[in-house]
């Protein structure tokens, strides 16, 4: 079996207070998303959202159902989206195929029964980070480019955090049953993303960093505004972020990230703020 996956459950915020650097680290952290030939997967039971990734190398990977799911195929009541961050790659689905390069983006409805990743070029691998939702509907697969995106400006250089949000995955671009997805890119010397942070009780969230030089990090801000904490990662790591907490991250060098979410809406702009000198 291709596949491997992990379990991660919820906590309360009153648990999450007497948590040391490990233990956040335990919960909320995924350090390993991509290992040749194979698909990870982290089940979190916020949302029931999947986190992973896949590195097709030497031919192609099928997604498997995991027990986690009790199901026969891995779509049965779940969307998904996909995004390379490799080399050119292709992703088959009930025996259509579309190619997906660098920085697309595919959106793939319930109810499919055989999806598989592969790579144009074996020793230029895709690197394919997913996502993945319950749903109760079957939308179309459809692929997205950024030209596609519906790409917002926010931020500006003088507080470091001017960026192009790309909304790649979300309702004004694709239909889809609760699955969100897009990637965020800075201006020239920002470094701060979701800044001013924010809360959005009614959905939880991923965050996945990648294009981080290897000799450098991000600093990952979460928790209740009035009592935060934080998680130092590493390129290609990913961070699962509660609804009861707020989320963003300012890095030592440039960066980019892939967020993702899951929950009661698609409103994407359902969030209450946290403006900076309420932090603590």
């Amino acid at each position: 079996m291709s596949t491997e996956y992990s379990v991660r459950y919820a906590t309360h915020p009153d648990d999450y207070r007497g948590y040391d650097t490990e233990t956040l680290r335990k919960h909320y952290l995924i350090d390993k998303l991509f290992e040749a030939d194979k698909i990870l997967l982290t089940y979190t039971h916020y949302e029931r959202l999947i986190v992973g990734g896949v590195m097709p190398v030497s031919g192609p990977v099928p997604l498997e159902t995991i027990d986690a799911l009790k199901a026969d195929h891995f779509l049965h009541r779940r969307e998904l989206g996909a995004i390379n961050i490799g080399g050119a790659g292709k992703i088959t689905i009930d025996g259509t195929e579309y190619e997906v390069s660098y920085r697309e983006a595919m959106y793939i409805g319930a109810g499919d029964k055989t999806v598989t990743f592969a790579s144009v070029d074996g020793d230029k691998p895709a690197k394919f980070y997913i996502n993945s939702a319950p749903a109760h509907h079957a939308f179309p697969d459809r692929k997205v480019g950024m030209q596609d995106a519906d790409a917002m400006h926010m931020g500006a250089s003088e507080t470091c955090n001017e960026r192009t949000i790309n909304k790649l995955l979300v309702n004004s671009v694709v239909e889809t049953c609760q699955l969100q997805m897009g990637l965020t890119e800075f201006h020239p010397g920002s470094v701060w993303n979701t800044m001013p942070a924010h809360v959005h009780d009614r959905r939880m969230e991923a965050y996945f960093y990648f294009e981080l030089p290897e000799d450098q990090a991000v600093c990952h801000f979460m928790g209740p505004k009035e009592e935060t904490r934080h998680l130092w990662m590493a390129n290609e790591q990913a961070v699962v972020s509660p609804p009861w907490s707020m989320h963003c991250g300012v890095g030592t060098s440039s960066y980019v990230f892939i967020w993702g979410m899951a929950g009661e809406n698609l409103d994407y702009g359902d969030m209450d703020f946290c403006q900076p000198h309420e932090i603590r």
